[in-house]
Order: C-alpha cells, then sequence, then structure tokens
C-alpha cells in the first residue's frame, strides 16, 4: 500500500469509473465520505417507507425533517393541540402582515410547542428564540365586525401596532421598490423619509410610458349614469355602474392595445361594486362576447381583500357619490394608492373626494391633473415613449363620459376583427 496510490485496496472503483489508475488515500476518504452520506441520506428516507398512511408521513416530515413550516394563523389555532401533542417545536417565529392580525392571533402561533429545559438547573420554558413581525401600521388593521369592541375597546388594534405604539425598537424601511416614483408620492407623505430604490428609475419597464395614456396616474371624474350615481339594492350593498362600466371599458382599452390583461387588476371599496365589475366583465369579455372572450384581469378584488397584494396597473373605483364612506379611513385610502407598479387609474366623483380633509394630501395631487382621461393616439403596447416625454396635441385625445370611452372600445373591437380576416 502506497501513501500516494491506494488504487489497489479502494473497493469502489466501479461506482467511480472515471477514476484514474492512482487515487492518493486523502481522495480514498473523500470518496468513501460521498458513499457515506449517501447512506445516510436514505437512513432519514427509511421511517417513510415504514410509515403506511399519508398522514404518518407528514407528521415524521414536519417533526424530523422541516426546516421551515408556513401556515396561516388561523390553522395555528386550529392545530395547535395537535401539534403540541405531537412534539412539534421550533426556534424562530415569520408572521407576515402582522399589521392586519388580532392580538390573539398573534399570540397563538408562539404557543405551538411544549416547554423545554435547556439544562437541569432552570424551570420549564419555551424553547422559542426569536419572534419577527413584518407589516405595516400604515395600513388597513385587523377586520371585527363588532363596531363596539372595534371603536371603544380598540380590540382592532394589532399586536404589531400597540408594540409600536409602546415604543418597542422596531427597524422601518425607508425605500420602496414597487412603484414609479410619482405614484409612490401619492402615499409618501405617511411615512418618514420614504425614498426610492434605484431600480424604479433605472430598469425599462419603469422609464417607459404607459401605452396609449398620457398619464401614469390619474382621477377621472365620472359623473352620473343614466341619472344615476351610487345606489343601493340591499342595504349598505354600494354599487355604481357608471364607474363599474368606466373601469371594464379602460381595462378593454388597454388589453386592445396589447397590454397583458393579468398585468390589471380592477379595485373596488365595496364588495356590491366588485360583483357589480364581474358580471360586466362576463357580460363584454365572457364565452362568445367577441374578440375579448375568455379574457379577464389579474383580479377583480375589493381594496381590503387585496391589501398585502400589488399589480402593474390598478383601475380604482370609489363607488360613492353621497358621501365618502369608509375611505375616510386615511389607511384604506393608502392601501388603495400604494397596490400599483406603473399605472394607477382612479373613477370617482372628484368634487366629493377632493374636498375630504383626512384625504386631502394624497387628492390634492391627482387634483392638479385634469378631470377627464386622457389618452395618446397611434400606440401599441409596449410603447417607445418615454416617461415625461411630451405628447403633441394632435396625438392626444380627451375622452368625455364612459358612453365615449365605450364607442372608442367597440371601434377598436371592429378593426380588430377586420384586421383578423
Amino acid at each position: 500500500r502506497s501513501q500516494n496510490n491506494a488504487i489497489g485496496i479502494f473497493p469502489f472503483t466501479k461506482y467511480f469509473p472515471k477514476l484514474d489508475d492512482a487515487i492518493s488515500l486523502d481522495e480514498a476518504r473523500g470518496k468513501i465520505q460521498e458513499i457515506k452520506s449517501i447512506f445516510e441520506e436514505l437512513a432519514e428516507y427509511r421511517p417513510v417507507e415504514l410509515l403506511r398512511s399519508q398522514r404518518q408521513r407528514t407528521d415524521y416530515l414536519l417533526t424530523k425533517q422541516a426546516r421551515v413550516v408556513a401556515m396561516t394563523c388561523t390553522h395555528a389555532a386550529i392545530a395547535r393541540s395537535y401539534l403540541v401533542g405531537l412534539g412539534f417545536h421550533y426556534d424562530n417565529v415569520l408572521v407576515e402582515e402582522a399589521g392586519q392580525m388580532l392580538d390573539v392571533e398573534t399570540f397563538v402561533p408562539l404557543l405551538l410547542q411544549r416547554g423545554e429545559s435547556d439544562d437541569d438547573t432552570s424551570g420549564a420554558h419555551s424553547r422559542l428564540k426569536r419572534v419577527v413581525l413584518i407589516g405595516d401600521h400604515n395600513q388597513l388593521p385587523p377586520v371585527v365586525k363588532n363596531r363596539a369592541f372595534s371603536t371603544y375597546s380598540r380590540y382592532d388594534q394589532s399586536m404589531f401596532a400597540r408594540l409600536v405604539r409602546l415604543g418597542v425598537p422596531s427597524i422601518e424601511l425607508n425605500k420602496q421598490g414597487r412603484a414609479r416614483p410619482d405614484i409612490a408620492r401619492l402615499y409618501r407623505w405617511r411615512y418618514d423619509d420614504l425614498g426610492d430604490l434605484d431600480h424604479v428609475t433605472t430598469r425599462e419597464k419603469f422609464k417607459r410610458a404607459n401605452t396609449g395614456l398620457a398619464r401614469t396616474f390619474q382621477l377621472i371624474n365620472v359623473e352620473d349614469f343614466e341619472g344615476r350615481g351610487e345606489s343601493t339594492p340591499t342595504a349598505y350593498f354600494y354599487q355604481n355602474v357608471g364607474e363599474a362600466e368606466y373601469a371594464v371599458a379602460l381595462f378593454q382599452y388597454m388589453v386592445l392595445l396589447g397590454y397583458p390583461p393579468q398585468k390589471i387588476s380592477i379595485l373596488t371599496t365595496y364588495n356590491g361594486q366588485k360583483d357589480l365589475i364581474l358580471d360586466i366583465l362576463s357580460q363584454r369579455c365572457g364565452q362568445g362576447t367577441g374578440p375579448l372572450a375568455g379574457v379577464e384581469p389579474g383580479a377583480v378584488s375589493t381594496v381590503d381583500q387585496y391589501q398585502g397584494q400589488q399589480n402593474d396597473y390598478i383601475i380604482l373605483s370609489l363607488v360613492r357619490t353621497k358621501a365618502v364612506g369608509h375611505l375616510r379611513d386615511v389607511r384604506r385610502l393608502i392601501v388603495a394608492v400604494s397596490r400599483a407598479r406603473l399605472g394607477l387609474y382612479v373613477c370617482c366623483r372628484k368634487d366629493l373626494f377632493c374636498s375630504c380633509h383626512e384625504l386631502r394630501r394624497t387628492m390634492d395631487q391627482f387634483s392638479d391633473g385634469p378631470s377627464n382621461l386622457q389618452l395618446v393616439k397611434g400606440e401599441n403596447f409596449p410603447t417607445e415613449r418615454m416617461v415625461g416625454q411630451d405628447v403633441p396635441p394632435v396625438d392626444r385625445h380627451e375622452v368625455e363620459d364612459v358612453t365615449q370611452l365605450g364607442d372608442l372600445v367597440h371601434s377598436m373591437q371592429r378593426e380588430y376583427v377586420a384586421n383578423q380576416g
């Protein structure tokens, strides 16, 4: 046996066919360690072969193998007794969207294991070492349907917001990387010294203008449609046919220009309006309705349900024409205007919302622009026009109302069909 050549006694030459005629002892030990690690891994999978049911296998992986386990707070509450009995254990808890969770909902995930003792002298205690809460207390709080509990007992205050209010040390991010800087200005005032990451000004998609639209964000004044503004078919079930028609027509217009439909979301502040928009979409873009048959936006949702999500282009309907309603809560406004990356188009009664004192710091930025939708003619997605580039007056088109926008979409559909033919 030579220190420099152990090929004669190395038993796994067939498993390593690329070996040369010589192998040192150190190399041989390394190859043997590779084989040992394979058998060690197989030994870990052995119990999975012995366990018969899928539930037993899942429990084994959960308690012996898993390094990261994800679940909702609701599931944690439902499965707590089972997990504790199973011997589930963990050292760190990361809670996302903590600002939208009740105190008790945040507390339950911290108690999914038995107390343990790290040495013989101390009493039993939790092995939990670290809790990280991630959220935004400037956005919507937890939903509490009992108004008395919510208003007078502060039951809608999350543990996240409570700790921030009590002065517990926290880290606040001071740069955003979601939206164009001009869209971010709509809600920047709500945060301390909020800046922008470099990519929102350097990446190509942020530098290009929105195809067929003169502005990256705009508040569009929608007057009564066929003599009606907001309506309530049933109590608190608010709808606005004019805004719903406008939002769907704008969605159709953008898709006909070439925008990917999944990159567009339609949001509203009331469930009644969401249902109405879905009905109109089924009439305009349902099966057998024309060139846009089967086309659906990325989401049709309420602002409250869409918190934590985002999309490139947001069409927002504020619905109310007689009173501001629950958008008066500035936290809901912050959620509404911070969902868009590249384009935000708000359909509403301009005089009503721009005169609301609580919303003024955002609405003042909208009111600087025109009240009618500003379009750019002759563009297809993606445009070569850059943000800030002047559009000649001859290429501009101002939409007077929802009827005119509907007529424009109808003519574009006919042109699309003719070109396809």
